[in-house]
């Protein structure tokens, strides 16, 4: 598919003036008792892998790394394979670290792809953060270079957490969270991959960081500017909160110019909070007193990336959802709303990236160049219910939006502007947050899409 010369074009939030529209009413939910339904059929289109299980961790090559057993396993730094300069390029401050690295083993996508997205979840205690690279191997037989998919630390203390842009071989590029094949008309697909972690710590400590999952999602999307309708399966709706990120418009303007942008931290906080979780008030203890759902400055403060200067980068947003207490999160993209109303069912609210003209979207009351919103269930007749944090308070953020219009805004990979351009789409890419511990039929849907 055709990609933007920026990520930013692609996931800045709904403007300010979007949040006029008020909320759709509805006459509330009820839980049909629908037959399970698998994946979409034509989900081949996407390949996810994930490490994550004991056996996981050991069937990597390490060096400095141990794979820790238990109900949660994990990878942590052993012993330090070495040492290294570092210059935070966002702070200039260069310091020394300790270092282990481990390298998965080569993964054969079943899906030829244009593009790979990593996600991970870790503990980053102060002292500590990790690398996560990748390096692929094309279908003409050539390899990419190691590409540098994020460098991550829950907190900002120790080093800012950030994307790296100027990163291609002629023949892909890094756009910022995202490996994307430069021509995919030229036929050429990434067919196999492996991804590295460098886990660092301060020189001299006991100090490590704990990978407990890492992964990605490979996908070759077709372009298209419309996509076949899923017939209706499921009549249901998810208890969310619900929060609007209008109500920051102009806090903390250091983290992407301020809450009219921070569309996908707030989506993210809603999830966190619907599994029962949320900061603590010593976590909060840095926000200004009196400022509306603090929790939600909180995220886009600990979600921002500081050389795309914006919150939508979406593996730190789910990696964000992960650092809460047995929590685990992925990226991937869905092939169809069906998709999306099996995971409803199994009470998995959805992420889901997309973009539109006001006029696309009925009862929105705005356009946008790239938006995130949270898909919390469907109406009886098929639409879908959505806590969209572009709304002017937390009241109006549950909204029903047409079916029909909802699912080609969300799956098509290319459309128009209001300029009559061609743009690019998200092809269906959502994040997913779950308990580590998920339901016995939570962890069948999860492992029915490949995310367990």
């Amino acid at each position: 598919m055709n990609r933007p010369t920026s990520r930013r074009t692609v996931l800045t939030a709904a403007i300010a003036a979007a949040a006029a529209a008020g909320a759709v009413s509805s006459a509330g939910s009820a839980t049909a008792a629908a037959p399970p339904h698998a994946p979409s059929a034509k989900a081949p289109a996407v390949d996810n892998r994930f490490w994550h299980t004991y056996t996981d961790w050991r069937a990597g090559s390490g060096a400095g790394t141990r794979a820790v057993a238990g109900r949660r396993p994990g990878l942590v730094i052993g012993h330090a394979a070495g040492r290294t300069d570092h210059t935070d390029p966002h702070t200039g401050t260069t310091a020394t670290w300790e270092y282990a690295t481990w390298t998965s083993p080569v993964h054969r996508s079943s899906v030829p792809a244009t593009e790979v997205i990593a996600s991970w979840n870790a503990e980053t205690p102060a002292g500590t953060w990790i690398g996560i690279e990748l390096q692929g191997r094309y279908s003409d037989g050539a390899s990419t270079p190691w590409y540098v998919m994020g460098r991550w630390a829950a907190g900002d203390g120790d080093i800012r957490r950030t994307s790296v842009d100027d990163q291609s071989d002629g023949k892909s590029s890094i756009w910022t969270d995202t490996f994307s094949v430069d021509d995919a008309a030229s036929g050429l697909r990434l067919v196999s991959y492996r991804l590295r972690l460098t886990l660092y710590r301060t020189p001299g400590s006991r100090l490590t960081p704990t990978v407990r999952r890492i992964g990605a999602m490979a996908s070759d999307i077709p372009d298209r500017f419309t996509v076949p309708a899923a017939t209706p399966g499921l009549d249901r709706e998810l208890r969310v909160p619900r929060y609007s990120q209008n109500v920051h418009a102009g806090q903390y303007p250091e983290y992407d110019n301020g809450g009219e942008a921070w569309c996908s931290p707030t989506s993210s906080q809603m999830i966190i909070e619907y599994w029962g979780r949320r900061p603590t008030a010593e976590d909060l203890a840095w926000v200004k007193p009196g400022l509306a759902d603090p929790q939600v400055c909180h995220a886009a403060r600990f979600t921002y990336d500081y050389q795309y200067e914006g919150c939508g980068n979406w593996p730190f947003n789910a990696a964000y959802a992960a650092t809460y207490d047995e929590m685990s999160s992925a990226v991937t993209r869905l092939g169809s709303l069906r998709d999306l109303e099996t995971l409803i069912r199994a009470g998995i609210p959805v992420i889901t990236s997309q973009s539109f003209l006001k006029e696309e979207l009925t009862g929105a009351g705005y356009g946008t160049s790239g938006h995130l919103m949270t898909v919390i269930g469907f109406t009886e007749a098929g639409d879908v219910i959505a806590n969209d944090p572009a709304s002017p308070d937390n009241e109006a953020v549950r909204r029903i939006y047409k079916r029909r219009e909802w699912e080609n805004i969300w799956l098509r990979t290319k459309r128009y502007d209001a300029n009559g351009k061609v743009k690019s789409g998200t092809g269906g890419v959502c994040y997913l947050y779950w308990p580590a511990m998920p339901t016995a039929e939570q962890r069948r849907v999860l492992r029915s899409f490949g995310l367990m």
